[in-house]
């Protein structure tokens, strides 16, 4: 059997009671990092706080300090690596019958991309579960930059790069108000207040986070223009530049991830998983 078809057999065809099980959790765990991350912007914004560092590494850097603070750190971690294998389940196995085609494979590529924006995070609540201290992604975001400065057209493919990720942020935009957050709550458990509620939410909440990937991708893009690897941010430098916009400015975005983080539990908890 060659790697290709042994990697694919490794997945399985529909995800299973355990994959079901993860993914909530992995919901759960998002929404908990997107709440703290609200929560601490939202105390920078009306300077209850110095600097508007709010990042989902610094979020999870808070559990820390809690009573059982590894424990729940290794659980953000199996959360959102189940999440992950929730993902890669969807695209390599077509879960959702997107089909073969150009816009299935492009939906199924989309899940894959979705799975893998979590996995530095995954990694970091790991490490921060079992030894106490990681490194943080913005430093080897700038350090992946400064190698791909270095091959002949680097700050080209550094500038796409940012291009594409601008377009994923405006995207969270359309999918915000195309309807489509209806498909990921299951809301035959919500009256009717309660889902529209729910669904305000989640339109405010992907909303701001596309906001944040966006100005993220700016960040690429003047890093390839400048040829200056320090020039790439992560979410921290997004609030930074939101915080230098002003405290409106921080506070709105602020209290979109805050509401975002509120959306992923109600979908932990009424989660719509297709093919299971």
């Amino acid at each position: 059997m060659s790697a290709p078809d042994a990697l694919l057999a490794a997945v399985p065809r529909t995800a299973t009671s355990g994959i079901r099980a993860l993914a909530r959790l992995g919901f759960a765990a998002i929404g908990v990092v997107y709440v703290l991350m609200g929560v601490l912007a939202l105390l920078a914004a009306f300077g209850r706080r110095a600097g508007a560092h709010a990042d989902k590494e610094e979020a999870v850097q808070h559990l820390q300090d809690l009573p059982a603070g590894s424990v729940l750190l290794g659980l953000i971690a199996l959360g959102l690596l189940g999440y992950i294998a929730w993902r890669f389940t969807q695209a390599i196995r077509d879960t959702e019958g997107k089909g073969s085609g150009a816009k299935g494979w492009a939906v199924r590529l989309w899940y894959v991309c979705s799975g893998l924006f979590y996995s530095g995070l995954a990694l970091y609540a790991g490490k921060l579960a079992l030894n106490g201290r990681a490194e943080k992604g913005g430093d080897s975001s700038r350090s992946l930059a400064a190698k791909v400065l270095a091959w002949p057209g680097g700050d080209w493919l550094l500038i796409v790069l940012g291009m594409v990720v601008i377009g994923v942020g405006l995207f969270q935009g359309y999918r915000a108000f195309s309807g489509r957050l209806k498909n990921d709550v299951d809301g035959q458990h919500l009256t009717a207040e309660q889902a529209r509620l729910v669904f305000r939410a989640g339109q405010v909440g992907v909303t701001a986070r596309g906001v944040v990937v966006a100005i993220i991708g700016y960040f690429l893009v003047q890093a390839g223009r400048q040829s200056h690897a320090g020039a790439v941010g992560s979410t921290d430098e997004a609030f930074d530049l939101l915080a230098a916009m002003g405290p409106l400015a921080l506070g709105a975005v602020a209290a979109g991830l805050l509401a975002y983080g509120l959306y992923s539990l109600v979908q932990a908890k009424y989660p719509l998983l297709r093919g299971m």
